[in-house]
């Protein structure tokens, strides 16, 4: 890039687009050109270039520091001096949390630039998995429905969860398929978080009351990280959700959304999968539910990835229309004189982590506002990683700097000395508490709490 090419580029339209909304262009993974490999090459020099140039995105994830300091080393201090080894290495460490789009980058669509830099690196991601270049690892770690099935059967589940907690199990885990000693791993249960949810399903129980936003019964994808490792999100989802007059059920069939897969780069099975939840969860649209997921990368899988991916699918549409987080959708009831406040009992000061997946939706602090109608509540919000990201964090060689990108959450959180922390990504949650030191109380979800102030 000239200086004179760089000087007219960011005249006028930089200003234009990053004043501008930001727009998304469909992912085009079905197009011939989108896994050549000379033309994916050629996009990762254009993009990476045009970031050396501005570097405004240093602080974030490992992907933008190791490509610079890469350009810095090298003989010619351009990118043409990088050995192209470091462009794959780029897109490893890249965990699509999405935060340099919608964040940082003054470059996003419609600037004439058009840099999206997630998304070139899922493209990367794409190409090298059909190259066979996943390691059994990570095809395992992604395949969370299978894992969950299996470690989910009674007795099975009691074995795996002492298996895992031991020392020898953690160095198997580490030796077989590079899983850190130290980072935290779930527990497997067998009693589902789906079952516990419809155990408490009375239909016609409640009196169904509309708004102008939400139709006043909800269909929950209970997601497969709380169905069979944390299934109490589930069902204090469901306990809360009920307690204010809105009636839930699951979704009848239901497999992972697809966001392991999408980090490894596997959109065939993201495919296959959506073939399974989509045409589930637009059924439930069209009886007149509303559709909750819990967990942040679940819900911005259907309310983003999946539309991006399958922009012409009508049925994608439906569902993403009618997808909400849950405090999001607390906080529309309570918009509309809905949502019960008679609280009965304060939670005192709460270190509230803002997870990535849930920042870039673009909904305000929701949670946060949710949880300060509690009266004796003061919440602390902090909008930075946790460094968990997927299965980026627990994998043996990105722990530690996992831990690096997360530290300044983990100091926020131990400096506040607060009576709960919590994150609505649970991984993140425990992140946290892996990285707070010896002994550290567990991360609180966050409609854990709410439950806890109702007296529930």
């Amino acid at each position: 890039m000239t200086e004179e090419t760089s000087s007219k580029s960011t005249g006028g339209g930089a200003r234009e687009g990053s004043l501008s909304k930001p727009t998304r262009h469909p992912i085009a993974w079905r197009e011939p050109g989108y896994f050549d490999q000379d033309k994916l090459v050629h996009e990762l020099e254009r993009v990476y270039d045009l970031c050396h140039g501005c570097r405004r995105c240093f602080s974030l994830c490992n992907s933008f520091p190791l490509l610079f300091d890469a350009i810095d080393a090298s003989p010619s201090g351009e990118l043409d001096g990088v050995d192209r080894k470091v462009f794959w290495e780029v897109a490893d460490h890249c965990y699509l949390c999405d935060m340099c789009y919608l964040s940082k980058c003054p470059y996003v669509p419609p600037h004439p630039w058009n840099i999206d830099f997630p998304h070139l690196m899922l493209r990367a991601k794409s190409f090298k998995f059909r190259q066979g270049g996943a390691r059994t690892r990570d095809r395992i770690l992604s395949s969370t429905d299978m894992v969950g099935t299996l470690a989910g059967i009674p007795v099975v589940s009691q074995i795996v969860n002492k298996v895992n907690r031991s020392k020898f199990g953690r160095r198997m885990l580490d030796k077989t398929l590079g899983v850190h000693p130290e980072a935290p791993i779930p527990d497997y249960h067998s009693t589902s978080g789906r079952t516990r949810v419809e155990r408490g399903h009375k239909p016609d129980a409640i009196v169904v009351r509309s708004t102008a936003e939400t139709r006043g019964k909800v269909a929950l994808f209970a997601t497969c990280y709380c169905n069979r490792n944390e299934p109490d999100i589930d069902d204090d989802l469901a306990t809360v959700f009920r307690h204010n007059g809105i009636p839930v059920t699951v979704v009848p069939q239901e497999k992972c959304c697809g966001m392991p897969k999408l980090e490894l780069g596997d959109l065939e099975s993201i495919q296959r999968a959506k073939e399974v939840n989509i045409p589930a969860l637009a059924a439930m649209v069209e009886q007149g539910y509303d559709l909750v997921a819990p967990i942040p990368s679940c819900a911005l899988m259907f309310k983003q990835e999946l539309p991006l991916l399958f922009p012409e699918d009508e049925q994608v549409k439906k569902v993403q229309a009618a997808m909400f987080d849950p405090f999001e959708y607390l906080a529309l009831r309570h918009k509309a004189g809905l949502l019960r406040t008679d609280f009965a009992r304060p939670l005192g000061k709460v270190s509230y982590h803002v997870p990535c997946h849930l920042r870039v939706q673009n909904l305000g602090l929701k949670t946060r506002d949710v949880l300060q109608l509690i009266p004796g509540t003061e919440i602390e919000p902090i909008e930075r990683c946790s460094g968990h990201d997927g299965t980026y964090g627990v994998k043996k060689e990105y722990r530690e700097t996992s831990m690096k990108i997360g530290k300044p959450v983990f100091s926020r959180v131990k400096n506040a000395a607060p009576d709960y922390y919590a994150s609505d990504c649970p991984m993140a949650g425990h992140q946290i508490e892996s990285g707070l030191g010896a002994d550290p109380q567990p991360p609180t979800h966050p409609l854990r709490l709410l439950r806890i102030a109702y007296g529930l």
